[in-house]
Formats: structure tokens, C-alpha cells, sequence
């Protein structure tokens, strides 16, 4: 695949590097990777040369290889999190495949266990998730504007605006928008 001119996105490629040195400190081939992760060798080796963006999906496995939830390994890629954050200073990840927006309101700290992640899913995004990245995480899934479906433990639930969801993942998890405009909502991630 060839690149556009402006290149590669430079979060893009600052998680490329990151997750080749998360890959090295264990000493793990693309192979054995691949085999952990159930993600192809080519997508891995494309993904930390910055070559294509990763998915929400391939994110959440790989985190969950490497005993980390996503907001801790975007954290990684970003300079020393401050304990203000402006929300012109918030990170923020998109998805493009998916439609998908991913914006870190508070950053996760190494000291601290829970962190507040803000969602947007344009109208019929669907993300599905094959595991936790960390089995046990508690969420909590507050709808700001919208309806979201989401699916855990194989138990639906249809959220609308001001409703709140809170469980722990365990297995696979869906998030779907179900109407027929974007939603947003706002997600409460706190480790075990």
C-alpha cells in the first residue's frame, strides 16, 4: 500500500514504534506474535511501520496480549500525562474503518486505576471486541446524545440519552449505534 504524500499519521506511527518495542521486550517474532494475538503477520509487521492504521479491533488484541487496556497504550505513544488536561489537549484516535472516535478526557496515569474515555460512533458504526483487554475491567457506559447498543456477556442492552451502563468485561463486547444519528457517550474505565 502505497502512502499519501503527507505520509503517515504521526500517532500512527509513534504506536508503530510502540508496539515493535512492546513486541522486542518480550523477545517475540511476528510469528509468535500472530499466534498470541490471532492477527495475521503481515497486518502486525504493516501496523508498526505505520503502513495502515490500526483498527479499535486489532488494538484491543493486541492490548490484550500485552496486559494493557487501549487508553494505556495511546498513553504510551503521548508526552508525560499532566494532571490538567485542556480538551484542546486531549488525544484523540480515529478509527476510519469503523467510524469510530476515540478521545482520551483523562488520560491514564500508572499510579491510578480508573480513567474517562469519551466515544463517537457515526450512524450504523458497529465495533465488536473478541475479549477485554484486561479480563475483569469495570466499565461504565454513559450516553450523552444518541442511542448505543451494546452487547456483553451475550446480553444485549439499548442505552439512550442519559442512560448508564456499568458491568465488568469478561468476554466479547459489542458497541452499535443504533439510531439514526451519531452518538456519544462517555466511557468510565477502571482497572481490577
Amino acid at each position: 500500500m502505497k502512502l499519501d504524500e503527507s505520509g503517515p499519521d504521526p500517532i500512527d506511527t509513534r504506536l508503530g514504534v510502540r508496539l515493535a518495542e512492546l513486541r522486542a521486550e518480550r523477545g517475540w517474532s511476528l510469528g509468535e506474535l500472530a499466534d498470541r494475538s490471532g492477527v495475521s503477520k503481515s497486518t502486525l509487521s504493516r501496523a508498526e511501520r505505520a503502513e495502515i492504521s490500526p483498527t479499535a479491533s486489532l488494538l484491543n488484541r493486541l492490548c490484550g496480549v500485552y496486559g494493557r487496556t487501549m487508553s494505556q497504550l495511546l498513553s504510551e505513544v503521548e508526552a508525560e500525562p499532566a494532571l490538567l488536561v485542556r480538551a484542546a489537549g486531549q488525544p484523540v484516535w480515529e478509527d476510519r474503518a469503523s467510524g469510530f472516535v476515540r478521545r482520551s478526557v483523562s488520560p491514564p496515569h500508572p499510579g491510578l486505576r480508573g480513567e474517562l474515555v469519551e466515544g463517537r460512533l457515526a450512524p450504523g458504526a458497529d465495533i465488536a471486541y473478541d475479549r477485554p483487554p484486561v479480563p475483569g475491567l469495570e466499565q461504565h457506559i454513559w450516553v450523552l446524545e444518541g442511542t448505543l447498543d451494546v452487547t456483553a456477556e451475550d446480553v444485549g442492552h439499548h442505552l439512550g440519552t442519559g442512560d448508564c451502563l456499568r458491568l465488568r468485561v469478561w468476554g466479547p463486547t459489542r458497541f452499535r449505534c443504533a439510531g439514526p444519528d451519531a452518538v456519544r457517550y462517555v466511557l468510565a474505565v477502571v482497572l481490577p
